[in-house]
């Protein structure tokens, strides 16, 4: 048997390898148009950045390699330029030669891969700008911003992400310009803006809901111009915008092509064409959730789709089941993951959902670095059937995420979660893990045990329903949302009677949890309730004030009031008590730091450690209300 694969990297190395595990006989030939069959892709912007130093390190392996490892053909720099399907031959240019060849095949895998998207955009080719898809485009870059000082780059979606913070790792000044009013398209609205925030912090100047019209050359320097008319002189450009599927040879060839763009593919990864099969970002495939066709290019996916494939081609009949688009992407000190249907998807594709939001700690609270998890989950209001999930922290989110993409795949429902037995010891967990604590949530509302109210309805509440706050009065210093009343929930028993059976109390706290027990509070006493899903924090995710807004963080409106230690002491303001509040679980935060302060006195300062960058936008805001100074977040 004879098999030819084009192209290397995820999809097309993975089926060599395979075929070759399956088959010591076969003749299996892999073209390559590049010099290297398979690299770590992924990998490319944190060498740019310097995270990782070795060039080498990013090459899985080497053509040399896979020849003497796997006895394969490998021919790099040899484009296929036509696909003969009558004859089942190739048309192939050796580019260091120039000269053409034909090669003929039992079995033909397709692995051509994506391009990045180039828009029509007025000085596009210019010098200096550039996109990021293979180890040449790397090192074009790297060079590029050796001994620079600024960068803009384009797009907000994975690479764009983790391109902007390997441009800041090294030292430059970035831009971030994204179309949309959000980072990370595939995720919600309201998860994006702790992203926001985290950009923010690190110095980035972030254009949201804007585009490139132009670009020009100013001296020595590149000119943007943006949609708003503003002007950004630069070192050098990424355009990170997104990828097409490399389909043209599958399109001269007269293989089928989805709607979407991608080469069409049965189950089996079998073209159009029973002899040729298809792999990777190039193929379309089935969105598990919506059971559309989609383009989701994605590492994992394309290694499974190449064994598939190769295994179908050797009469291993095995099916591929969909994707279901699990990703992860480190935003300098956050992480954001996802898995699964967003609720925007739900609402396009018309599917029946509800959703709980959770602010647990990644391990037990008590154990130093305890940081605080925000986990949106998505299920089926009928059945319970988990059907999505995100998060955003500092630690521990793509464990979560993994845990619900499994429980995804296997058809879980939210009273699975609650049951899930997984890993704990006080570094690692909790004894209610977060998953678990998500199901426990969603449990308690499918079975009648609570009520809830989404952030997005505060702004239309009823003449007849009422918020109450039963935060702590230190919280509720630090902001609260407008027209609420307050009564803490350790006095709401006392003030029952306070409480009208005419009206419906819209309760909230920090996260959710007091909320909850306000609730339960309220109804066994024959009170009409509803408890806030995820509490002020994800009102706040949501309306991006307080707790997620950078402009919040600072007594001065009008700069960064960047004020480091040393300025404080020389400035004849000491520093008398060191506090760490990381991990602390709300109102502890805030709780601490009252004590604190009362415990000063006039001109003394407190110095406070904590993880949580809501914290960090708490305690300006409680110090405003307060009379006191926040001197530097």
């Amino acid at each position: 048997m004879k098999i030819l694969i084009v192209g290397g990297v995820a999809g097309g190395a993975s089926a060599a390898a395979r075929a070759r595990r399956l088959d010591e006989k076969a003749e299996i030939i892999l073209f390559e148009r590049g010099e290297h069959i398979s690299f770590a892709n992924c990998g490319l912007p944190y060498h740019i950045g310097g995270v990782i130093p070795e060039r080498e390190s990013l090459l899985v392996t080497t053509p040399s390699a896979m020849r003497e490892k796997f006895a394969i053909d490998v021919r790099i720099r040899n484009e296929v330029v036509k696909i003969d399907r009558s004859k089942k031959e190739l048309l192939v240019k050796d580019l260091n030669s120039g000269q053409t060849y034909s090669e003929s095949y039992d079995y033909l895998v397709l692995s051509p891969g994506a391009a990045a998207i180039k828009p029509p955009i007025s000085g596009i080719d210019l010098p200096g700008i550039f996109s990021l898809r293979n180890l040449e485009d790397m090192d074009r870059i790297k060079a590029a911003v050796k001994g620079k000082t600024s960068a803009v780059v384009v797009g907000g979606g994975y690479i764009g992400l983790e391109m902007t913070e390997s441009l800041r790792h090294i030292g430059l000044e970035v831009t971030l310009v994204e179309l949309a009013n959000q980072v990370m398209g595939p995720a919600d609205p309201e998860m994006a803006t702790m992203l926001h925030t985290e950009i923010k912090m690190h110095s980035v100047n972030l254009r949201l809901g804007q585009s490139v019209t132009s670009f020009t050359e100013n001296g020595n320097k590149l000119r943007v111009i943006l949609s708003s008319g503003d002007k950004i002189d630069t070192d050098a450009v990424i355009m990170a915008i997104g990828v097409r599927p490399e389909n043209q040879l599958a399109r001269d060839a007269g293989l089928d092509i989805g709607i979407t763009g991608g080469i069409k593919v049965d189950s089996h990864m079998q073209t159009s064409d029973a002899s040729i099969y298809a792999v990777g970002d190039a193929v379309e495939v089935k969105d598990l959730m919506t059971g559309k066709p989609a383009l989701i290019p994605l590492a994992g996916p394309a290694n499974r789709q190449g064994r598939i494939a190769v295994d179908n081609i050797f009469g291993v009949k095995r099916e591929y089941r969909d994707t279901q688009g699990s990703a992860v992407c480190k935003v300098f000190d956050l992480t954001f993951a996802m898995t699964g249907l967003s609720e925007k998807q739900a609402v396009k594709n018309a599917i029946r959902h509800d959703k709980i939001y959770v602010h647990p700690a990644n391990h037990a609270s008590y154990y130093p670095g305890a940081t605080s998890i925000s986990l949106k989950m998505i299920y089926d209001p009928d059945t319970g059937r988990v059907l999505g999930a995100q998060a955003v922290g500092l630690d521990g989110v793509e464990k979560r995420i993994d845990v619900l993409a499994v429980a995804i795949r296997g058809g879980m429902t939210v009273y699975d979660l609650e049951e899930l037995e997984l890993c704990y010891a006080p570094p690692y967990g909790s004894a209610k893990d977060p998953v678990n604590y998500a199901g426990f949530v969603a449990a308690n509302l499918l079975r009648g045990h609570s009520e809830h109210f989404h952030a997005a309805e505060v702004a239309a509440l009823k003449p007849d329903q009422k918020l109450l706050d039963v935060r702590t009065l230190e919280e509720v210093q630090a902001g609260m949302i407008p027209g609420a009343m307050h009564i803490p929930l350790h006095e709401l028993r006392k003030k029952i009677s306070e409480l009208s059976t005419e009206k419906e109390y819209m309760i909230y706290c920090q996260a959710g949890l007091r909320g909850y027990l306000a609730y339960r509070i309220l109804k066994q006493h024959g009170l009409r309730a509803s408890n806030l899903d995820g509490g002020y924090k994800t009102y706040c995710m949501l309306n991006q004030t307080a707790v997620y807004d950078k402009s919040n963080m600072s007594d001065d409106a009008g700069s960064e009031a960047e004020v480091d230690k040393a300025a404080v002491v020389a400035s004849d303001v000491k520093i008398v008590k060191t506090l760490d509040v990381s991990g602390l679980q709300c109102p502890g935060p805030i709780s601490q730091l009252r004590k604190a302060i009362d415990a000063i006195e006039k001109g003394q300062a407190v110095e406070i450690l904590s993880t949580d960058p809501g914290f960090a936008a708490d305690v300006p805001a409680w110090c405003r209300s307060t009379g006191h100074q926040s001197l530097s977040v």
